[in-house]
């Protein structure tokens, strides 16, 4: 028997509203554009500021999934999908993370980032299958992103991490959004409609944005990838890097150049480690265990003395 197929509605959806101040935009000088975008754009954190709460909760969901070893999915397609797999892949440069620590899915495959693929993002089975590909279990965490909240690959996503027990948390840019009625945890940053009409890659974009740069910066920061405000934790994997970490050390422990050079060696590359030699005096095995202690935590290893 041949499949009914479902009549997608948009109407109602304020990301597919037309803007009523943008009615003559394609009679806009350049600048006037420009001038528009970026009020609209000053908007959006406006909008997220009355989220933090929520968001606040995710971070430590996601800190505590981290802890365990355990992982936090985004899932999203197109704009969504790419926003997600950006974010996930700038963890582990930045904080020296597993590239297993937050992971992005986007519905089509990695090919999907550079070229849309068209129909995937309407299969939930899509959704539900590239979890059970990648032996989801109940102790990861799945992030459901779509502007619009009416995504089915993200609903199947969200749906089959939810039927194993698995903690889930929607992101979405529209009230009461299909996937904030599945998820555990909802934010729905209602940034209204698009200078260009259902073009969410430009405010929701922004929205969705923000919203994933609060939660892994801060679940990194609660499971010690930072001391103070310096990412103690990068890999320095070009010159760029390299530079970086000394500063770092610099920074965190007022050695000069040359002595910060000499540590990052002693700490086999480490400039957590290096931090921690540095301001207890101690060896590279002793500042190990120092860490390990401390559960990664600079400020509580060097109490340790």
């Amino acid at each position: 028997m041949e499949k009914k197929e479902e009549k997608i509605i948009l109407e109602g959806l304020s990301t597919e509203t037309r803007n009523p101040e943008s009615m003559n935009l394609d009679q806009m000088t350049s600048l006037e554009i420009v001038q528009f975008m970026n009020k609209e754009d000053a908007k959006v954190p406006l909008v997220i500021s009355k989220l933090l709460p929520t968001i606040a909760k995710v971070v430590d969901i996601a800190a505590n999934a981290l802890k365990n070893k355990n992982r936090i999915f985004y899932m999203g397609a197109g704009t969504s999908g790419r926003l997600g797999i950006v974010d996930s892949s700038e963890c582990p440069p930045t904080f020296n993370a597993s590239p297993n620590d937050f992971i992005g899915l986007i519905a089509g495959g990695e090919k999907a980032f550079i070229k849309a693929v068209e129909g995937a993002e309407d299969s939930e089975d899509l959704g539900k299958q590239d979890l059970i590909d990648r032996k989801f279990t109940k102790d990861d965490i799945c992030i459901g992103l779509a502007a619009s909240g009416r995504t089915p690959y993200v609903i199947g996503g969200l749906k089959y991490a939810k039927s194993i027990g698995a903690q889930t948390v929607s992101i979405s840019c529209n009230n009461n959004s299909k996937i904030g009625q599945i998820a555990d945890i909802k934010i729905e940053a209602i940034v209204g409609p698009e200078i260009l009409t259902g073009s969410t890659r430009l405010k929701a974009g922004t929205a969705q944005k923000l919203i994933l740069n609060m939660i892994s910066t801060g679940a990194m920061i609660r499971v010690g990838k930072s001391y103070q405000n310096l990412m103690v934790d990068l890999q320095m994997t070009n010159k760029k890097l390299e530079t970086r970490g000394v500063n770092i050390i610099k920074e965190a422990t007022g050695v000069d150049e040359n002595e910060a050079k000499e540590y990052i060696k002693k700490a086999n590359g480490s400039v957590k480690i290096a931090i921690v030699m540095i301001l207890t005096n101690c060896d590279y095995d002793t500042a190990v265990k120092k860490l390990e202690k401390a559960e990664g935590k600079v400020r509580i290893a060097i109490k340790e003395q």
